[in-house]
């Protein structure tokens, strides 16, 4: 059995390639940067490379995008180039090789200002029912390249499974109020209550997504920390969010105050994985008991993956602001 990976050389793909080289399982790293987990140099968005890349592939994992923090860097046109028109080539070559399972990384952005609540509302409720809403070129062409695995299902019958992954990369946060608000990994522990996922449990509901494809035959899927909130919580998050963390997980208080770290003074989305878990068997590890009992014990907050993986950046030039161009 051959894997294709796209984006090898990015968090993601990186991960997913070191997991399935335990496997004694032969891997294509499809990128456009070398690396130890790159055989193919090269871009998507050249259908005949994609072509050569697909000979005799079973499985595609399609983690290859540009991101959120390439907007300031990059055309609307590269963003169309790489994560729509890129896809189409990976989902045509994979008709024609007669792939059995299509995985496609999405994003929680695509959610975009469904995410954010009015003034006085409660806090979003995020499922898969809730109706995407980009907000920027990055979530659009996320949003295009999903309604192309679903066209691809329907009119070839590919099995595609999208997953609408939340934060887990390492890299600072893009937004520098946060960045001058929260220490770094305060600000990382805060979201495993509500958007952030480990990349060793989002390798998992990878695998287990090229696993059950050809049973369910098409789905999306939000893949995030499992959040200890229920809808009952919402107006209070948005109002007063550490009263409801010190009710839920009281052991998070003592632990922060170490640190001199601090909680959200409002949440306003949660994601919500239970349509993963049920449907998918996904058992998500890191959660933010798990993260405040790791701290106490002296831990840190990544995986064993996630440290092997590092951090890979998003732009090679420096920036006045910091680690982006933008806030």
């Amino acid at each position: 059995m051959k894997i294709l990976v796209t984006g090898s050389a990015g968090h993601l793909g990186e991960a997913l390639v070191r997991t399935l080289r335990q496997q004694s399982t032969e891997i294509i790293g499809l990128d456009i940067k070398d690396s130890a987990f790159t055989t193919h140099v090269g871009s998507i968005t050249d259908r005949s490379f994609v072509k050569d890349c697909m000979k005799g592939v079973s499985t595609v994992f399609h983690a290859a995008t540009l991101h959120k923090p390439h907007v300031a860097t990059h055309t609307m046109q590269q963003f169309i180039d790489t994560n729509i028109t890129g896809t189409l080539h990976l989902l045509q070559e994979a008709v024609a090789a007669g792939v059995q399972s299509f995985v496609f990384t999405s994003t929680t952005s695509v959610f975009g200002d469904a995410l954010v609540p009015p003034v006085g509302e409660p806090a979003a409720w995020i499922t898969e029912e809730v109706r995407p809403q980009p907000k920027n070129i990055y979530g659009v062409t996320k949003a295009a390249a999903e309604e192309l695995c679903q066209l691809f299902y329907r009119n070839h019958g590919l099995s595609t499974i999208v997953l609408r992954t939340s934060r887990f990369f390492p890299e600072e946060d893009d937004n520098k109020g946060m960045r001058e608000a929260f220490a770094d990994e305060n600000l990382k522990a805060n979201e495993y209550l509500f958007r952030r996922v480990e990349l060793e449990d989002a390798v998992s509901a990878h695998l287990l997504a090229a696993e059950k494809a050809p049973s369910i035959g098409w789905a999306v899927y939000i893949i995030s920390a499992t959040s200890p909130f229920s809808i009952a919580d919402l107006q209070e998050l948005r109002r007063n969010a550490p009263a409801v963390v010190q009710r839920i997980a009281p052991a998070y208080a003592g632990v922060y105050s170490l640190r001199g770290w601090k909680m959200h003074d409002s949440i306003d989305r949660v994601y919500v994985n239970e349509k993963a878990k049920k449907e998918l068997g996904w058992m998500p590890k890191y959660d933010f008991n798990y993260v405040v009992a790791r701290l106490d014990a002296g831990g840190i907050l990544r995986s064993p993956l996630a440290q092997l993986t590092g951090s890979k950046g998003y732009h090679t030039e420096s920036f006045t602001e910091g680690p982006y161009p933008t806030n």
